[in-house]
């Protein structure tokens, strides 16, 4: 029994001296038996793979805020140029690595689109993936060429509803946001006309300015050249946001210039494979935030045209499945060959 001298230590009873043997006995074993990703993390390099070639602005997006991320987290971050098959390949393989927070994919609007097109992909993103946070958004711009007759946004929508499938509309690949947006276009303004798909944004550019479209529909980023020259070769009737953007202070949002329900903007992010802890994710979280606030990381962006955004992981997540939803109607609507 314990002893009630106060002037005697106490003594333990068998009791309380075996729960006390016990687990002093068992804790070493529960910290043998802890996963590996609750060493301190990280302790290693990450991989960021990017379902795109180098150079491009998503590439370019993953890059500059990866140099940052690295810099916070106190490891190198690697990037890992997977482009093709849709991101198919770039998706599968962080599908299938280990969910220990080492492994990245940078995803967008895209990710939302291909699960439409390509419904037989071997993954389903929104189960398959705990999204991290997004990265920015990119405005999409509906442009003319310099010497279009078409000074405004009505202008050109009063010659496209007086002349039925005559107006042309240029935008890259089937499938991809721009010609999606072109449909969707389409739809919101109540014309009929013809959307002509290219190989890049270079193509459309030219094409535009050659006289064989009216109009092109695509990022600011490959525009802003051409928007911002001292004698400007492509001219800008509206950008898809929101909001004017700061770049072209001059040329009005599409809900300014009448057409409604017209807020478009392509945007990248960043996730992990399902399961990756949370703790995890909360760091990398973090990390996103710290390397977006970064002055020069923002400015970077901003110069591409892209509004340096993060979120949480659940608003990332709501944003991909109602990308998703928006999507599949508007592929489904142009009726648009899935694979």
């Amino acid at each position: 029994m314990r002893s009630t001298n106060p002037n005697q230590p106490h003594t333990l009873s068998r009791r309380q001296w075996l729960s006390t043997a016990t687990a002093l006995a068992v804790a070493p074993c529960l910290t043998a038996m802890r996963p590996a990703w609750a060493a301190e993390y990280p302790s290693k390099a990450l991989s960021m793979v990017v379902p795109f070639g180098a150079g491009g602005v998503a590439d370019v997006t993953a890059r500059t805020v990866a140099r940052v991320m690295a810099h916070n987290l106190a490891q190198p971050v690697v990037i890992e140029n997977r482009p093709g098959a849709g991101g198919i390949t770039a998706t599968s393989s962080v599908v299938r690595a280990k969910p220990d927070g080492y492994t990245m994919l940078l995803i967008s609007n895209a990710t939302a689109i291909s699960s439409t097109l390509f419904p037989k992909q071997p993954f389903d993103v929104q189960k398959d993936l705990q999204p991290i946070s997004t990265l920015g958004h990119f405005d999409l711009a509906v442009c003319v060429s310099a010497q279009s007759p078409y000074q405004s946004m009505q202008e050109l929508l009063a010659y496209a509803k007086a002349n039925p499938g005559k107006l042309t509309i240029g935008t890259i690949a089937i499938g991809s946001t721009q010609h999606l947006t072109a449909e969707l276009f389409k739809t919101r303004t109540g014309i009929d006309a013809l959307v002509v798909p290219y190989g890049g944004s270079p193509d459309v550019i030219t094409a535009l300015r050659s006289g064989q479209v009216d109009v092109a529909i695509d990022i600011l980023s490959p525009l802003l050249a051409q928007l911002q020259a001292k004698t400007p070769a492509v001219r800008a009737l509206a950008v898809t946001a929101a909001q004017r953007n700061p770049l072209l202070p001059d040329v009005p949002s599409a809900a300014e210039v009448g057409i409604a329900d017209f807020e478009v903007s392509s945007w990248n992010a960043l996730a992990v494979p399902k399961n990756t802890p949370q703790s995890i994710v909360t760091r990398l979280e973090q990390a996103v935030r710290q390397a977006l606030a970064d002055t020069e990381v923002d400015k970077t962006l901003r110069q591409l045209g892209i509004r340096p955004e993060a979120s949480t992981p659940e608003a990332l997540g709501s944003l991909l499945e109602n990308e998703t939803q928006r999507w599949r109607q508007v592929i489904q609507a142009a009726n648009i060959a899935v694979g």
